[in-house]
């Protein structure tokens, strides 16, 4: 590896900074923009069926979405400086050749950083609901009652930051392969940009395959942002199962948007009923 600068310096610390912006926000915005495009604009009257919105993106929304996706890819940019000094200066697990540990171990920890980030998240996003908490961290994200792609990456910047720091601290105790961390980022971003894309992407009956029942998608995440009390889950959706807090509308809403010969109910399925 060739040596690199001390990005604890102010100037390599900056340049790092606009670098890993360039990077977080060039991912998401591509992702977004790929998925905008193939389900709203090409295959906009082919997946009229599998919608869960009542109501198309205006433009307020969309500016709104697109300002504060701008805001947390800053301080996911952050974050990921200064995980990169933390690693420069010996403080995390991070490690580059391969073959340092076993090559199971390469999957192993990407499912242990994944459950590690399910878990925080989904126990955070239950406390980002209780009302006081809510409306400084998590209105924001939830002023997009029918999201779109570019709902992803709307958060509060506080909310930005609380999720930011839960991978750093992970790889501060468990060695990852560098391309690892960056696999899950990339999960990352495209597992947020399916679930807020209000069209159920996933086939029929996925929600009691062996894989899919365990995997959030539109529908399951579309009756978060409608329903307020049910739904926490980030990739997974078995702390909801556990915790009791999926909602009993998923399983019909995920049946009636995946099986093209039956009607549409939208006022039945989609009715608001938490309150924020």
């Amino acid at each position: 590896m060739p040596k690199l600068p001390d990005f604890s310096h102010p100037l390599f610390f900056t340049l790092l900074i606009i670098v890993m912006f360039l990077v977080v926000a060039g991912r998401y915005f591509l992702i977004a923009a790929i998925f905008h495009f193939s389900f709203f604009v090409i295959g906009k009257n082919k997946f009229t069926n599998r919608r869960l919105g009542k109501k198309p993106l205006d433009k307020k929304q969309f500016y709104s979405e697109v300002k504060w996706s701008f805001v947390t890819s800053l301080l996911f940019a952050v974050a990921g400086a200064l995980t990169t000094v933390l690693w420069q200066k010996g403080y995390t697990k991070i490690y580059f050749d391969v073959n340092q540990y076993p090559l199971w171990y390469l999957p192993v920890s990407l499912v242990i950083s994944m459950l590690i980030h399910e878990t925080y998240y989904y126990w955070l996003h239950r406390w980002m609901h209780k009302p006081k908490v809510f409306k400084i961290l998590h209105k924001v994200h939830h002023d997009s009652n029918t999201t779109s792609p570019w709902t992803a990456f709307s958060f509060h910047p506080l909310e930005g930051l609380l999720q930011a720091i839960i991978l750093p601290l992970t790889i501060m105790f468990m060695p990852m392969h560098v391309y690892v961390l960056l696999f899950q980022l990339t999960i990352m971003t495209f597992s947020s940009v399916i679930n807020h894309l209000e069209i159920e992407v996933y086939p029929k009956n996925f929600h009691k395959h062996l894989l899919g029942k365990w995997m959030i998608g539109a529908t399951h995440h579309s009756l978060h942002h409608k329903q307020f009390k049910y739904n926490f889950g980030l990739y997974f959706t078995f702390w909801d199962k556990v915790k009791r807090t999926e909602s009993p509308k998923f399983e019909a809403l995920f049946d009636e948007k995946t099986n093209r010969n039956k009607s549409v109910k939208k006022e039945e399925v989609l009715e608001t009923e938490g309150s924020k």
